[in-house]
């Protein structure tokens, strides 16, 4: 692929038509995650200086990679270009003007951080108008004990910290996998929870998708809406999903396949994959998306530990290379193909590997490489979340909402991403 830029400067411009013409570019912000969190562009991944040389390599693989460096003032470009050059990245420029160019030549400003899959949640649900309950609602039944479970779909430990009551541990990209033995009953009410709003919907959306007979909702807001409302959460709960039977599996496994087809996901063989390897042309991201202690006991050679939720939830920072292929694994053929669907829509070249793990040697190892969430940073240099943790002031909460609610559209002014969404 011919480098986007063969100078130093590369301007607002160039970068914004390699996102919209889906050339592979990486937009670095290299300042830390806090400052990063005021204001960035919306295909911008968090990459700060003091960090980058440990994690480049698994985020962008291709040393010819093109990739835009900015800052906003702090004169943090110039060393982050010196330390990629040194690590044999040959296509490195500086974001003309840096922050403030971009800003200047009308270049959408988003804040928060993993913004392209929270926009894109926001998306979904204003455009399949995803089922949802409010926590006052949610609450009454429960009170009522009435037949409904309810699936808390982010990372176990974030689930741990806090939760709603009565809830249960089934990250993202299980949800479709174990629904049913969780709610064998097709009288059951399914709601899916996170702690704000995208995997609560993605997580929603993905069962309506799946065609699944239960009725299901979103719980509106997260446990921050429970919280709003004035409710208790729970805290250091345990409860987790359970082992899904054969036949479970095999009607999941259709219907996973069936919503990745009409998405537009490719399909890969073992050929596919050696071709790929050898190409040095494209970047190539090769995830599985079972879970962290699934990817433990065993992986494909290569692969990188990537949860299906937290792939769709955290696409900046598990792959920042916009315009790149992404290959999924899973071992039951549920888990990639429903979030290779997700990740079609938004705009992904991406396929699964058809025969999973078999064919292939299996790697152990006592720990996964990789990332599987975003790295802690210092709490002087960390944004804090208004959505994890227990103390955050109702102020805060309240202000996030407010601004995901206006994410669909500020991603219609900036006009790069692609989205699209399954009907």
């Amino acid at each position: 692929m011919t480098p986007i830029t063969t100078d130093r400067l590369i301007s607002t411009a160039d970068v914004r038509r390699a996102l919209i013409e889906r050339r592979e570019i990486a937009l670095l912000d290299v300042r830390d995650e806090a400052a990063f969190a005021e204001a960035h562009p919306l295909f911008a991944a968090s990459l700060p200086l003091d960090r980058l040389a440990g994690e480049v390599f698994d985020r962008i693989p291709r040393r010819t990679t093109p990739i835009a460096v900015y800052d906003d003032g702090e004169q943090l470009a110039p060393d982050a270009i010196q330390q990629l050059s040194a690590l044999g990245y040959a296509s490195v420029a500086m974001l003309d003007g840096g922050l403030d160019g971009w800003r200047r030549s009308g270049g959408e400003i988003f804040r928060d951080v993993n913004v392209p899959s929270k926009a894109f949640g926001e998306l979904v649900e204003a455009t399949r108008h995803t089922p949802s309950l409010s926590a006052e609602e949610l609450k009454a039944l429960l009170d009522a004990h009435a037949d409904v479970v309810v699936l808390d779909a982010r990372r176990f430990d974030e689930y741990r910290t806090m939760s709603i009551p009565g809830g249960i541990s089934v990250p993202g990209a299980e949800l479709v996998y174990r629904v049913g033995e969780l709610a064998p009953r097709p009288e059951t009410l399914v709601v899916v929870n996170c702690a704000g709003r995208t995997r609560s919907i993605i997580g929603a959306q993905s069962l309506v998708n799946a065609g699944i007979p239960n009725r299901v909702a979103a719980l509106r807001n997260g446990t921050i809406g429970w919280k709003l409302a004035g409710l208790t959460l729970d805290r250091d709960q345990s409860r987790r999903f359970v082992p899904v039977s054969k036949e479970r599996v095999e009607r999941a496994r259709e219907s996973a396949r069936a919503v990745a087809t009409r998405a537009g996901v490719g399909r890969a063989d073992r050929t596919a994959l050696s071709a790929w390897l050898a190409d040095d042309s494209r970047t190539l991201y090769r995830f599985d998306v079972r879970t962290p202690e699934e990817f433990a006991a065993g992986h494909l050679a290569g692969f990188r530990s990537a949860p299906g939720g937290q792939l769709v939830q955290e696409t900046d920072v598990f792959a920042p290379v916009r315009g790149a292929r992404i290959l999924l694994v899973d071992s039951d053929g549920v888990r990639a193909n429903m979030t290779a669907s997700w990740l079609a829509q938004m705009a992904w070249e991406v396929y699964v590997l058809e025969d999973g793990l078999n064919g292939g040697e299996l790697v152990v190892e006592a720990v996964p490489p990789g990332r599987t969430s975003t790295p802690t940073a210092s709490p002087a240099k960390a944004y804090k979340r208004p959505y994890e943790g227990t103390d955050n002031p109702v102020s805060a909460m309240q202000a996030y909402l407010d601004w995901e609610y206006g994410l669909v559209a500020q991603l219609e002014r900036d006009g790069t991403h692609g989205f699209r969404v399954l009907q």
